[in-house]
């Protein structure tokens, strides 16, 4: 055992191989996508096999399929993408495992990068899925071993629920010797369709033991030594506060050098330690549950109260006790506790209100193609009814000003089939879906097949920068490379489309404008399924050209290349545009735009 500073998520990556982890696959998205990365990194003999998936459902299944060979295995993906696997998920909570399987779903309040606020704690339940909550980072990097030993023993997927702050946040933990780790063998697959063939028989019985199991954990979580009671012998506490993950750290804190309250964690919402909550509500009159994001806890505890008359007040986030969305912090939890154990902070634990800083929108990197392939079609659609459908990406920025070419977002590939539903209610209207290339081999595919299948009239614009830029520029099936290392055949997008019935299919570089708009406007006035590639690189993975230039005698200050782009790298300075040549990439675009001349750049259009 030595000492290590790790991230959380690299923490949990390194538990799982002392471990004897043996398949890891998952989809990228922050806060989880450094659990693969780190694992890739300390495969360095191969034995480990790595894979980012098209997407989270390919992920858990090709886990699924190794787990019934014997294999440990992990998935890795953020809350939303718990949804694109709830579907193999669920049906493998009835099938079983053989090897061990854990499910990590990193939550993220906030939200601080992601759609929803949604509580993987509430899917355990709705699963019947065992679920741990790491409260830190050694927590983290222990408690994934013991999730693979409660999975193999148990042969049931198990989920693990690490938040924003444990995924993101550092700490010196210890960690074993690679002379310590555990090393899993998998038997191979053993023919037994009773077993690995789902149907409604087999999931009529596994249902019924699935409910005994949890019966029977509930009581074996209750002794989990990660589920405790603080202080465990005092009596004469009338008040208790309950938390769990991240929350229980922030409570601690607050707690630190009081007259505190008796405090449970629990680290186990599913199933809820019950025998557990019985001791600690025990002579209590009231309760303050502090959790993020759902009242899982409270909820537990209220049902708990009822079940067994006790006289005991739940109070949470549904009685306004506590905020009912966003992320708890150390200043909103002292708050919370202090008003519920009725003391005055002092005024140096006082939440202090962040100071005013200058408003900063979102933007698109300077030099983004993605700039430029939206200010392509916004050109092109002039004076026509049009509507753009977004997606999930880097590109979703296009819906900020001045550019404002992202009229709807929902989730991945949603906007290929969003566009679809407009023009089949609005026949008179362009419609143009957005999707990037990673997204594109993720969830969007389908979405062509069923445009062409169905006779829509729709423009697919694919915007190629060669990698999943938002999430840290991880490889997909367009790349050509793998977590491996290896070296593979780039999944051609066009004859994907061409595949499926795509009849035309452009490709052109949005950074030559001139080409870009005359290209929307030809294959945008075709009828039926079409599709545009834009083609250019992120300009976080090349190296920049020589800035751009304004020349002063040309310039007529209009600010056209500031109103039309909205580039970082074009400032104003002193009333009028000028360069930011720390941050241009010289890209050209901003040349093309300009009416006058006044711009050039050396290596850009």
């Amino acid at each position: 055992m030595h000492k290590e500073f790790l991230m959380g998520n690299a923490a949990i990556a390194r538990g799982a191989i002392a471990a004897g982890l043996n398949v890891i696959a998952g989809y990228p998205g922050t806060p989880s996508t450094e659990v693969l990365e780190t694992s890739a990194k300390c495969n360095k003999d191969g034995s480990l096999y790595v894979e980012w998936s098209v997407n989270e459902k390919a992920a858990l299944e090709l886990a699924a399929g190794a787990a019934y060979c014997g294999a440990r295995t992990m998935v890795t993906m953020k809350q939303v993408g718990l949804n694109v696997a709830s579907d193999p998920l669920m049906s493998l909570a009835y099938i079983g495992v053989k090897g061990g399987m854990v499910v990590l779903v990193a939550d993220d309040p906030g939200p601080i990068s992601s759609q929803t606020e949604q509580d993987t704690r509430t899917f355990a339940a709705y699963s019947k899925l065992p679920c741990f909550d790491p409260s830190s980072v050694q927590e983290a990097y222990d408690m994934i071993g013991e999730a693979f030993e409660l999975s193999q023993r148990l042969e049931t997927p198990v989920l693990f629920r690490p938040t924003t702050r444990v995924c993101h946040g550092y700490a010196s933990i210890d960690v074993r010797d690679e002379s310590e780790y555990a090393h899993n063998t998998p038997e191979g697959f053993r023919r037994d369709p009773s077993r690995w063939v789902i149907f409604p028989r087999l999931s009529y019985n596994a249902h019924i033991r699935i409910e005994d199991r949890n019966v029977k954990l509930s009581d074996e979580f209750s002794d989990y030594s990660r589920n405790l009671i603080v202080p465990e012998t005092d009596k004469t506490c009338r008040k208790g506060v309950v938390s769990h993950g991240i929350s229980y750290t922030y409570v601690t804190e607050a707690l630190a050098g009081k007259q505190a309250p008796r405090v449970m964690k629990v680290t186990t919402p599913f199933p809820f330690p019950e025998k557990l909550a019985l001791k600690f509500l025990d002579g209590l009159d009231e309760v303050l549950c502090i959790e993020e994001l759902d009242p899982v806890i409270e909820r537990e505890l209220t049902y708990i109260c009822g079940k067994y008359h006790l006289p005991v007040k739940i109070r949470g986030k549904l009685t306004n006790d506590v905020k009912n969305a966003g992320e708890n912090t150390c200043g909103s939890v002292a708050a919370n506790i202090a008003s519920f154990i009725g003391l005055e902070l002092p005024a140096a634990e006082k939440p202090e209100l962040a100071p005013e800083l200058p408003v900063r929108p979102p933007v698109l990197c300077a030099g983004c193609p993605h700039r430029a392939s939206f200010f392509a079609v916004k050109e092109a659609m002039k004076g026509q009814k049009a509507v753009f459908c977004g997606d999930i990406g880097c590109y979703t920025l296009g819906n900020a000003m001045p550019l404002d070419m992202v009229d709807t977002c929902l989730c991945m590939g949603a906007g290929v089939n969003i566009t679809q539903g407009i023009w089949h209610t609005e026949p008179d209207t362009k419609c143009f879906a957005f999707v990037g290339d990673s997204t594109f081999f993720a969830s969007a595919i389908t979405g062509a097949v069923n445009a062409v299948y169905n006779q829509a009239d729709m423009t697919l614009v694919i915007l190629d920068n060669s990698t999943t830029a938002m999430t840290g520029h991880q490889p997909h099936p367009g790349t050509g490379h793998t977590m491996m290392g290896e070296v593979v055949e780039k999944i051609d997008i066009t004859a994907v489309l061409h595949g499926v019935g795509v009849k035309t299919v452009e490709t052109v570089d949005p950074l030559d404008l001139n080409a870009s708009v005359e290209t929307v406007k030809r294959v945008a006035a075709e009828k039926g399924v079409k599709a545009i590639i834009f083609r250019s690189p992120c300009a976080v993975i090349i190296k920049p050209e020589a800035p751009a230039v304004i020349d002063p005698e040309k310039c007529t200050n209009c600010k056209r290349c500031i109103k039309a782009l909205g580039c970082p790298g074009i400032v104003l300075r002193d009333g009028r545009a000028a360069i930011e040549s720390s941050l241009c990439t010289g890209c050209g675009l901003c040349s093309q735009v300009c009416r006058f001349g006044a711009i050039s750049v050396k290596g850009g259009k």
